[in-house]
C-alpha cells in the first residue's frame, strides 16, 4: 500500500496529532466564531472613534495647551536647582541652562544650613495651622447658615455680600484692614477722641498671624461656600420631610442629614488644603513684610523672593522651591492615605 493510499486516521495518528474532523458538530463553529467577536465586543477603530469625539476632544485641546505649557514644561526647570544658574551666559535664557556650570546638591546645603530657612519653614507651618483651624470651618459654617434662610432672595444677596471680597485684589485688602485696624485707622481715632492711647494692630508682629488669617477669612471665606452650597443642593428635600415627621428637630437634621452629605466635599478640600500648605499667601505677606519685620512674616514664598529672586540667585530659589513642592506632594499623599482609613475618597479612588 502507498503512501498516499494510507487511511487519514492512520497517518494521523503516525504524526502524533489528530485529524480534523471534516464534520465538526454542530454549534462548535459558532463558538469559535462567538469567541473570536467576544475578544473585540464593545471596541472601536480608533477613526470611528475620534470620528465620534472631535467635537468633545477639540474643545478640551486648549486647555490640554495651557497645561502642558505652563504646569508641566516649566517642570524641567528645576534642572537649575543642581546649578549655578545664570541667565546672562547667553541671550537665550533656556540656552543658559546648558551653558550654567553644574553644582551639584551645593544648592540644597545652603538652604538646610542657613537659619532663616528653618524659621521661614516654622511660621509657614505655624500660619497653616491658624488658617487650618480658624479659616476652613468658617465656608462649612456660611453654608449651613445661608441654606437655612427661606427665602430665595435673601439667600441670594447674602451670598453675593458674602463672596464680593473675593475679588478684591490683597492691596486693597490690606488697605482696608490699614484703615480700620492702622495707627491712623477708625479704631483708633475713636480710642483717641474718647481720651484713650490709639492702638496700631498693623504693625503688631505678636498677633500678625491672627491679623493675616482674618484677612483671608475676609476675603475667601465667602468664596469657599458656593462648593458646599452645590454640595447641599443635591441632598433630596425628602430626607428633611422623613426627618422632621419622625420627630427630629433642626439640630438633628444638620446633625444626621446635613453634615454627612458634606463630609466627602469637607475630606477633599481638606486634602487639598494640606497639599497647600507650604504656600499660605505669599503677595499678602510680601506687603506687609516691612510693617511688621521678617521675623513675624518671613515665609517660604517671601524667603525664596529675598532670598533667590531679588539676590538672582536662581539656582537657591529653584531648590528651595523644588523642597516645596516635594514636601507639598508628600502632605497630598499622606491626608489622601488619611482620608482613605476614613472611608472617603479623597483625591483619587483607593
Amino acid at each position: 500500500m502507498s503512501h498516499s493510499t494510507v487511511p487519514r486516521s492512520r497517518a494521523g495518528a503516525r504524526t502524533g496529532r489528530r485529524a480534523p474532523d471534516a464534520n465538526p458538530p454542530d454549534g462548535a463553529t459558532g463558538r469559535r466564531t462567538a469567541g473570536r467577536a467576544g475578544k473585540g465586543a464593545g471596541r472601536l477603530d480608533f477613526r470611528l472613534r475620534f470620528r465620534r469625539d472631535r467635537t468633545l476632544i477639540l474643545m478640551t485641546l486648549p486647555a490640554v495647551a495651557l497645561l502642558l505649557v505652563f504646569t508641566y514644561v516649566p517642570v524641567l526647570g528645576n534642572v537649575v536647582a543642581f546649578q549655578d544658574y545664570d541667565p546672562y551666559l547667553s541671550d537665550n535664557g533656556f540656552v543658559a541652562i546648558f551653558e550654567s556650570p553644574w553644582t551639584g546638591l551645593e544648592n540644597f546645603q545652603r538652604i538646610f544650613a542657613d537659619s532663616q530657612f528653618w524659621h521661614a519653614v516654622q511660621n509657614t507651618f505655624v500660619l497653616f495651622f491658624l488658617q487650618l483651624l480658624l479659616y476652613f470651618p468658617i465656608p462649612v459654617a456660611l453654608a449651613l447658615l445661608i441654606n437655612s434662610v427661606v427665602r430665595p432672595r435673601v439667600r441670594a444677596v447674602a451670598q453675593a455680600v458674602m463672596y464680593l471680597p473675593h475679588f478684591f485684589s490683597w492691596v486693597l485688602v490690606v488697605t482696608v484692614f490699614q484703615q480700620i485696624f492702622g495707627g491712623a485707622g477708625i479704631i483708633a481715632q475713636t480710642l483717641r477722641r474718647h481720651g484713650h492711647q490709639g492702638i496700631d494692630l498693623m504693625t503688631d508682629p505678636g498677633i500678625f498671624k491672627f491679623l493675616v488669617t482674618a484677612e483671608g477669612v475676609w476675603k475667601d471665606a465667602g468664596w469657599g461656600i458656593i462648593v458646599f452650597l452645590a454640595a447641599l443642593a443635591s441632598v433630596s428635600p425628602d430626607l428633611y420631610e422623613a426627618a422632621a415627621m419622625d420627630g427630629a428637630g433642626r439640630w438633628r437634621r444638620m446633625w444626621h442629614i446635613t453634615l454627612p452629605a458634606l463630609r466627602p466635599v469637607i475630606a477633599l478640600l481638606l486634602v487639598l488644603r494640606v497639599g497647600d500648605a507650604l504656600t499660605v499667601g505669599f503677595e499678602q505677606l510680601l506687603l506687609q513684610r516691612d510693617a511688621v519685620g521678617p521675623g513675624a512674616a518671613e515665609v517660604l514664598d517671601t524667603y525664596v523672593w529675598w532670598n533667590g529672586i531679588r539676590n538672582q540667585d536662581f539656582g537657591y530659589a529653584a531648590a528651595a522651591g523644588l523642597i516645596k513642592g516635594v514636601v507639598g506632594l508628600g502632605l497630598v499623599l499622606a491626608a489622601n492615605k488619611v482620608a482613605h482609613l476614613m472611608g472617603e475618597q479623597g483625591v483619587y479612588e483607593k
